[in-house]
Parts: structure tokens; sequence; C-alpha cells
């Protein structure tokens, strides 16, 4: 027997915990498909964790792709169909062109990272592309290229070094007029692989308290910039990805686990920490930078 799993009209970080919902209470060698006909949007967190949900599966999911023409147009841009035919049974029409009308708003599409060596190429294809949207299209100062390749890097990073598995990274900009009513470029990074919690315990000699947890695990890197390397300066990463959001009043969140925790800027009203949540293995990460506004300009 197979179990249809709905993906809702618009999929994105918040959204995607229906999804999950529907998953949790089947085990992993289940007959799942994913169903996203009726899918009209999907933000790069969507799209990413879509692919990381296929690597949880041990039998072979499948996944009905959008009806609608322009989103399945929009994942074809994506890249997300090469990738997700290697991990689903797909199911309906997969477009096969890549002919788009006017600017892509994808910086980056779809790209695996295993090694390191992916983090590099990864930032070496988007810095062109950066400096257009970051400077001319959001009005950052022209020193945020710099910052931001280093906060991709980053957050490429810990796939590598924490996940124990590869991962997915995507890049896009889009106006985000329901919640922020101007533009913004959205990074996404997702993996399958152990999580905070697990990794955070490989760390000889850490204590544990009655309270630990991936929401406490997540406190511990996130906020705390803790990690399982013991060499002085390990763990620094997320904290320089936690300045840079700062610095642009951007957004952080992570997810791991059952817990998911956000650093929240004013105009957002995320909950900081979110507990009990369906288990979903590895991390996901979306690091959300806002237009500059002239008010907002020294």
């Amino acid at each position: 027997m197979t179990t249809v799993i709905t993906v809702p009209p618009s999929l994105d970080d918040q959204t995607f915990e229906q999804v999950l919902e529907q998953l949790a209470p089947l085990p992993a060698d289940a007959k799942v498909l994913v169903d996203a006909r009726h899918a009209r949007w999907a933000s790069p967190f969507g799209l990413t964790a879509l692919l990381t949900l296929a690597q949880t599966r041990t039998e072979r999911p499948a996944l009905a792709v959008p009806e609608a023409e322009d989103t399945a147009s929009y994942w074809a841009r994506t890249g997300f169909y090469r990738h997700a035919e290697e991990l689903y049974d797909l199911h309906g029409t997969v477009p096969r062109g890549r002919a788009q009308n006017g600017e892509s708003s994808v910086l980056l599409e779809i790209t695996p990272v295993v090694r390191s060596e992916d983090v590099h190429a990864v930032v070496e294809r988007i810095q062109q592309r950066a400096q257009q949207i970051l400077v001319k299209e959001l009005s950052l100062d022209p020193q945020s290229t710099m910052r931001f390749a280093m906060t991709l890097s980053e957050a490429c990073q810990n796939i590598v070094e924490h996940a124990g598995t590869g991962g997915w990274v995507a890049v896009q900009t889009y106006r985000w007029q329901k919640r922020l009513g101007r533009r913004v470029v959205v990074i996404a990074v997702c993996d399958a692989g152990v999580g905070f919690r697990r990794s955070l315990e490989t760390a000889q000699g850490r204590p544990r308290s009655d309270r630990w947890d991936d929401a406490m695990a997540l406190e511990e890197a996130v906020l705390r910039g803790v990690s399982r390397f013991r060499d002085p300066g390990r763990g620094q990463g997320l904290a320089g990805v936690r300045r840079f959001i700062g610095k642009w009043g951007g957004k952080l969140a992570v997810r791991s686990g059952t817990a998911r925790i956000a650093i929240v800027p004013a105009w957002d009203e995320d909950v900081p920490l979110a507990e009990g949540l369906p288990c979903f293995p590895g991390a996901q990460m979306q690091i959300t930078i806002p237009e500059r506004l002239a008010a907002e300009k020294r």
C-alpha cells in the first residue's frame, strides 16, 4: 500500500512541516507518493528539503510533479528534476528545457555538496551574480559581497564537517510581498546527516544534562558557537553567519531533528525556538537577506 503525502500549494520552510507531519507516523521503508501536482510555488528550502526527504527513505519514494506549467518550468530551472530523478520515481510531465524569459531569479541552481571542493566551486559560481544582486538590486554595501560569499561558504561547510553525508544548497532572489514587501536573497542548505545533537555528542568529555535534546544542541551550536571540534576557533562558522545577518537585518533559521531555532529580525514574526516537531534527520538551514531601504542606509 502506498501512502500519499500531499505537498501544500506554497512550499517553504514553514509549510514543509505539513509534509513532515504526514510522514511522521510512517516507517522509513513505507511506500510513499509525494504529491506535488497542485504546488504553485516553492522556495529554495522547499525544493532542497524535498530532495533531502527522499534521502531519508529506505524504500525509493515516488513524486508527482507540479501540473502548472510555470511552476514545473521554474522547478526545472532550479535543477530540481535533474537531482530528483536519481532519488524519486517521477510521475507526470517533467520539463526538459531550460528556456526562460528575462533574467533568472535563480542565483545558484540546486547543487550537491559533499566535499570541501564542492563548497569552493559553489562560492566561485555565485560571486559575480552576488555582486549584481546584493549591490545593485538589494542596495547593500559593496563590502557585503565578500561577506555574503563567506556566509554561503560557512553554511555549506557545515554539511562537510558535520552531516556525515552529502547535502544540497540553492540560492534565489525574489520579492517577498506577503511578509516583507521587498526583495530578498534566500540561501537554503539541507542535509539528511547526523544532525546537530549527534554531532555534538561525538565531542570527547562533553558533559550531558538532563535536558540534552535537539533544541539544546541547536542553542549550543547556533547561539553559543559550540562545536564538536576542540580546536580553537572551530564552531565559529555559524557565529559568522549570525554577524552577517545581524548587520544586514536578515534572518537565520536552523532545523535539526525535532527542533528549530531562529534569529528573528523585526520584520518577521517567527518563533525563536520550536520544540517537539516531527523528527527529520540532519540539519536544514535558511538564510534570508532583505533589500536595504533608503531610510536604513547611513
